[in-house]
């Protein structure tokens, strides 16, 4: 049985309200957690297959040219090597996400410096390793183009409506400022691995994978090879924030391998390569425009950020997704343009647009609000339409205005100090800022299993099963309780199966599009064996009451275990989008306070304390959403103060490519943070009435600490991140 539900219209039945098992919601531990912590659980590079070859990525010393000779012979003579392998089928950088198709291949021509180009195979990593840093190879060169300022530009998004210019000249109050972001990283925990085996034509491979639904078709292309005849498995992945989203060089280089040995081999990435053949969020320079009239309501808008990216490649940096629709203004100006340059491959970071582009935007509202003398709590609120602005649709579901109650009621907001530069505790300037948090809301088709049996020992037994992965979210605990909740089981009597293609089909990890898109399949699934239980019972569905293992209505009382006797009850649930994807605009929405320190001595800046409120619909694990939440402001945090990925402007290597020279916040960096979660329900996102909070946590957090460096100083930095050199020369002198 599939029960298969498409969003044409709200799912206003809230069923989950009505359940009694008391899962969805509820702070639980994740199932998984215990084998996490014990090492048991099984990563990429835990796979230890008898027969296994190693293999290490040889990448070009060079940014732009053609290779015209690998010297391999020499090294195929060197001890303990098995092949050296140069394969037109190589991926020049992986996927993008949800490409479903091969990236660009080909190791001959050259686009960035770091490009995977051969693989070494040999019997220990060491002798790849020691093969592949031997490696010669010859080369024509051509001039690398490294600054997007002077690159060649190609027009990605854009919109103008009315007349932004002249709603300038005539503005009350105006804001004209540049901004700039830096390169980001999406190098998680986990390096990214892949080890395959062939058994004939079949190939397995066990990787580490946010969409395997996308992957294995990526994979297939990428091989010449039908789908089918390839098993993809990541039960565990270590962190992915984009970085694993499409499938990437070292995949497609095992499998290769393997094929060609006969055997199983194994290419795991260094940290300095992670950093240099994957993902990067793109360097962002915004222009923001502000138009305000004297009561500070906005007559203009203007959002034109330039971003980059590989010649071929047809993503850019979304950086005014949210600005489209969360601010009023009766003219309007978007513009992304797009920079070709010989850097690694720009895609989708965590909360790819949002991330970068709604931190210059609320530090441009910050601006205005000073110059036109409002809260800026006032000046926001005063903005917020009714109607999408451009698009002149509803809004689903929105808790921005809330979120900035909430939030400035539980900071002491009134309290904070107003005057910049005028607030002082010794050699310490005291400051406090706030930000609106914004990311756009969507689900993605998906599928799952649920079966109903009995255990060994005759108790009911809940297995869910679905592609889908758990990048460190929380999956295996939220699928786990929809199911729970719906027929009437506690979180033991659940067991969640993620991560292997043979499963249904999943939406994947990503988009924060996850918990709402197979949950909602597995709530689906759960619905129709509620159906089953009930056509068997002679009952109606509605008026089942499960739980605790028990099925009861009226004066009908069964245990699940009786109502199984007869064999085990499964049913597959599918979702898909729908109408509601473009008849209201989605969006989860919050707000940032925080309270920074800086030294007007060193410039240093310290955080003392942060406020995060978000509202995205359902929580399905008050734990979980609430760690995503935290994980969000900590990466905005280093956004704000020390995370930047430097490339040479000779020739395009990054110069700080591991976790020692890429300065992320540490545990004494962490002020106190606190995370308030809104109650809310969106119909028109999902039957389970849930939004995206895995990305939203950081869209906007570093712009209320830039927000609250001006307050403490008076100093204005437009240039991410604000590092110390930036604000000394501002401060004041006494």
């Amino acid at each position: 049985m599939n029960k298969v539900f498409t969003m044409d219209a709200p799912a206003t039945s809230r069923r989950l309200d009505d359940m009694r098992q008391g899962l969805v919601g509820k702070p639980l531990d994740r199932p998984d957690g215990p084998f996490k912590v014990t090492g048991t659980a099984t990563y990429a590079h835990e796979w230890n297959l008898d027969g296994m070859a190693y293999g290490v990525l040889v990448r070009a010393p060079f940014a732009r040219g053609t290779i015209t000779h690998i010297g391999r012979e020499d090294i195929e003579a060197m001890a303990g090597v098995l092949r050296v392998i140069t394969d037109a089928r190589f991926l020049r950088n992986p996927a993008q996400g949800t490409a479903d198709e091969a990236p660009i291949q080909g190791p001959t021509e050259v686009f960035y410096l770091g490009q995977p180009v051969a693989l070494v195979v040999a019997e220990t990593f060491e002798a790849a390793r020691h093969g592949a840093q031997q490696l010669t190879m010859k080369w024509d060169c051509k001039t690398a183009v490294i600054d997007p300022e002077t690159a060649e530009t190609e027009e990605g998004e854009n919109l103008e409506q009315g007349d932004l210019d002249a709603a300038m000249k005539a503005a009350h109050a105006t804001v004209d400022a540049t901004y700039h972001t830096p390169c980001h990283t999406s190098a998680a925990m986990e390096p990214h691995c892949s080890t395959a085996v062939w058994e004939g034509d079949e190939l397995t491979l066990y990787g580490s994978y946010q969409m395997l639904n996308y992957n294995i078709n990526e994979l297939a292309d990428s091989l010449g090879i039908d789908a089918a005849n390839i098993h993809m498995r990541a039960p565990y992945v270590g962190g992915g924030f984009g970085s694993k989203l499409g499938i990437a060089p070292e995949a497609v280089a095992a499998a290769i391998a393997a094929k060609e040995l006969d055997r199983p081999v194994v290419v795991a990435l260094s940290r300095p390569q992670v950093f240099e053949t994957t993902m990067r969020r793109s360097e962002t320079t915004q222009r923001l425009r502000l138009a305000a009239d004297a009561n500070g309501k906005l007559t203009g808008l203007g959002h034109e950020a330039l971003v980059s990216n590989l010649e071929g490649e047809t993503f850019s940096e979304p950086v005014t997704q949210s600005t489209h629709f969360l601010y009023a203004a009766e003219n309007r100006k978007m513009a992304i343009n797009i920079a070709r340059l010989n850097k690694t491959c720009a895609g989708s970071v965590r909360a790819p647009g949002e991330a970068v582009g709604m931190p210059t935007l609320e530090n441009a509202m910050d601006e205005l609000a000073e110059k036109l003398g409002l809260d800026p709590i006032d000046l926001r609120k005063r903005n917020l339409p009714e109607r999408h602005p451009e698009e002149d649709i509803p809004y689903s579901s929105r808790k921005y205005a809330e979120a900035m109650d909430t939030g400035a009621a539980h900071f002491g907001w009134d309290k904070r100090n107003r005057t910049p530069g005028g607030l002082r505790e010794g050699e310490w300037l005291i400051g406090h800022g706030m930000a609106g948090a914004s990311r756009v809301n969507s689900i993605g088709e998906a599928s799952a299993r649920v079966t109903l049996s009995r255990a060994e020992d005759g108790s009911a037994l809940a297995t869910v099963e679905t592609d889908m992965t758990d990048i460190g979210t929380g999956t295996y605990a939220v699928l786990s309780q929809v199911a729970g909740e719906m027929l009437g089981l506690p979180m033991a009597q659940v067991i969640t199966k993620l991560g292997d293609s043979r499963l249904p089909k999943g939406a994947g990890s990503g988009g924060s599009w996850g918990a709402s898109s197979s949950g909602s399949a597995v709530f689906l699934a759960c619905e129709a064996i509620r159906s089953q239980i009930s056509e068997k019972l002679g009952l109606r569905e509605e008026e089942l009451e499960m739980k605790d293992s028990e099925v009861t209505s009226g004066n009908t009382r069964r245990t699940l275990a009786e109502v199984l006797e007869d064999g085990p009850i499964s049913a597959e649930g599918t979702i898909k989008p729908g109408d509601t994807a473009d008849d209201v605009n989605q969006a989860s929405y919050g707000a940032y306070f925080c309270e920074v320190a800086v030294n007007a001595v060193t410039g240093e800046t310290r955080l003392r304390r942060m406020t995060g409120v978000f509202g995205a619909g359902r929580i399905l694990n008050e734990k979980t959403a609430t760690s995503q939440c935290y994980g969000g402001m900590v990466w905005g945090i280093g956004m704000a103060l020390t995370e930047e990925m430097v490339h040479d402007p000779r020739d395009g290597h990054i110069v700080n490519h591991d976790l020692a020279e890429y300065h992320l916040p540490v545990n004494l960096d962490m002020p106190q943070l606190d995370v308030i979660l809104l109650d809310e329900r969106d119909d028109w996102a999902c039957p389970i009435q849930t939004k995206g909070i895995g990305e939203l946590g950081f869209c906007g957090a570093a712009g209320a600490i830039v927000n609250a460096i001006y307050n403490a100083t008076g100093v204005r930095i437009r240039d991410y991140p604000v590092t110390l050199d930036k604000l000394l020369d501002g401060l004041p002198e006494d």
